[in-house]
C-alpha cells in the first residue's frame, strides 16, 4: 500500500489492470521451450503461484506473462547462447507448498531467478531459502512492507534478504491511498475494517486504518474473518448496526464477494472496498448485482491505457493463453524480464558465458536493473522495492471494473 500525499489523475479509465496476482505450479506443456536460439545453454526462471484453488486466475495469469517474457527473449536472441525455459509450481496460497517449491528449485541447477509468489504469507516461507541460496526472488504482486523493509518497518528500515525483490508497490502505500480516496473522495468518515488474520489482509487494513484516522475518519468497528468459511451472517449484522458509510476489507476476492453480498443483504447499502487483492473479474461473479459500487485499489494503471503495455497486451492475445493475464500479468512480465536483464548483464560481463557462481552474479546483478518495462520504468530501490509507486482507484460499474483515478500516494 501506499503511504504519501495524493496526485490524482482522475479519469474514466478502461477496465483491466497490469496488476494480477500470482502463485505457481508445475507445467508440463512446452511453456518457453520451442523457440529461440536453438542451443547454447538453457537458463530456466522458475515461477511460484497458486496455479490451482480459489486464487489460480491470478496465478495462471502470472506463469503465462512470465512465459510470454521468455518466449520473446528467445525470439529476439535477447541473451546471445542463452535460450530461456520456465519451469511453474503451484504453491496453493500455502506457505508450506511455497517453501517446499523454494526448496526445489534451489536445488534444479539451471534455475537462475523466480518470480513469485502471489501471497506474501507465502514469500515470508521462501525468502530465507532463496537467500541461502543466493537465488534470486522477484515477485509481481507481494505487498508486505516487512518482506523487504523487516518486521519494525514503521520504526527502522532494515533489509534482510538481498535475494528479494518485488515489482509491486507495498501496502505501507495501497493503504494509505485508499484510505485518503474513501475520505477525501468519497467522502465517508465512518469505516468499518475487516480482515481475513492473514499477512496481506491484516496489513493492508491497519495501513488503511492508520491513514483513516490520521485524516479524520472514525472507524466505528473491526472484525477478524476465518477465511474458510463463506457465511459472514454475524459480521455483516455488525456492520449494519454500526452505523458505518463504508466497510474496509483485508483480503482476497474468493471472500470479498461473498461478504460484499451479505452485507447489503443485511441491509447495510454501504460500499465495500479492498486491495488488489479483490481486484479480479471473479470478484464481481461472486458478488452479483451486490457488487456495483464497491471499490479496489490495484498497482500501477489499467494495463490497457499504457503506451508501454501494448505490445504485451498484442503478444498476449497472439500467444493464445487459455487464461487472462488478469491483474499482474504486466508485473509478472516485468518480473521475468528483470531476470533476464539481469542474465543478460552476468553474460556480457563474463565474455558471453555464464560463470560457475551464476546465481551470486545474477543476484548482484538485480540491484542495478533499470529498464521501460510494461508497466513503466523498472528499476529497484535499495530496499529492492520498485521505484514505481503508481495506484489506481476502480470501481463496479455495469458489471465490470472501472478505473476512476490513478495517481501517486506522497504522504510521511
Amino acid at each position: 500500500m501506499r503511504q504519501r500525499s495524493l496526485i490524482a489523475i482522475t479519469a474514466a479509465l478502461a477496465a483491466g489492470a497490469l496488476t494480477l496476482t500470482a502463485c505457481g505450479s508445475r507445467d508440463s506443456g512446452d511453456k518457453g521451450s520451442d523457440s529461440g536460439n536453438g542451443g547454447g545453454t538453457t537458463v530456466v526462471i522458475g515461477v511460484d503461484a497458486p496455479l490451482t484453488g480459489d486464487l489460480s486466475a491470478l496465478g495462471l495469469g502470472i506463469r503465462n506473462s512470465v512465459d510470454l517474457a521468455a518466449k520473446q527473449a528467445n525470439k529476439k536472441n535477447y541473451v546471445k547462447g542463452v535460450t530461456f525455459k520456465i519451469e511453474a509450481k503451484d504453491d496453493q496460497a500455502q506457505p508450506s507448498s511455497g517453501q517446499t517449491n523454494a526448496t526445489g528449485f534451489v536445488g534444479e541447477k539451471d534455475v537462475l531467478g523466480v518470480v513469485g509468489p502471489l501471497n506474501s504469507s507465502v514469500a515470508q516461507s521462501m525468502q530465507k531459502v532463496f537467500d541461502d541460496a543466493k537465488l534470486v526472488e522477484v515477485s509481481p504482486a507481494n505487498t508486505s512492507p516487512d518482506l523487504t523493509q523487516g518486521p519494525d518497518w514503521r520504526k527502522s528500515k532494515t533489509r534482510q534478504y538481498k535475494s528479494y525483490f518485488r515489482t509491486a508497490t507495498t501496502d505501507a502505500i495501497q493503504g494509505p491511498f485508499a484510505a485518503q480516496y474513501v475520505f477525501n473522495k468519497a467522502k465517508k468518515t465512518k469505516a468499518f475494517v475487516i480482515d481475513d488474520k492473514k499477512t496481506y489482509g491484516a496489513g493492508l487494513a491497519g495501513t488503511f486504518t492508520d491513514e483513516f484516522k490520521k485524516l479524520g475518519g472514525k472507524i466505528v468497528g473491526t472484525e477478524h474473518i476465518n477465511p474458510d468459511t463463506k457465511d459472514f451472517s454475524a459480521v455483516a449484522t455488525k456492520v449494519k448496526n454500526s452505523g458505518a458509510q463504508v466497510v474496509y476489507y483485508g483480503g482476497e476476492y474468493p471472500q470479498a464477494g461473498p461478504l460484499s453480498k451479505q452485507i447489503k443483504a443485511a441491509g447495510a447499502k454501504i460500499p465495500l472496498v479492498g486491495g488488489d487483492g479483490i481486484y479480479a473479474d471473479d470478484f464481481i461473479k461472486l458478488a452479483g448485482a451486490s457488487g456495483t459500487g464497491d471499490l479496489a485499489t490495484s498497482v500501477g494503471a489499467p494495463v490497457e491505457t499504457l503506451d508501454s503495455a501494448k505490445e504485451f497486451v498484442d503478444n498476449y492475445k497472439a500467444a493464445g493463453y487459455k487464461e487472462a493475464y488478469a491483474a499482474y500479468g504486466g508485473y509478472s512480465y516485468d518480473s521475468a524480464w528483470s531476470i533476464i536483464e539481469a542474465v543478460k548483464k552476468v553474460v556480457d560481463d563474463n565474455g558471453g558465458k555464464l560463470p560457475s557462481d551464476a546465481r551470486a552474479k545474477v543476484t548482484a546483478a538485480m540491484q542495478s536493473v533499470s529498464f521501460d518495462g510494461v508497466t513503466g520504468k523498472v528499476s529497484f530501490d535499495e530496499y529492492g522495492d520498485a521505484t514505481n509507486k503508481q495506484l489506481t482507484v476502480y470501481s463496479v460499474t455495469g458489471g465490470a471494473w472501472k478505473a476512476v483515478e490513478s495517481g501517486t500516494y506522497n504522504g510521511s
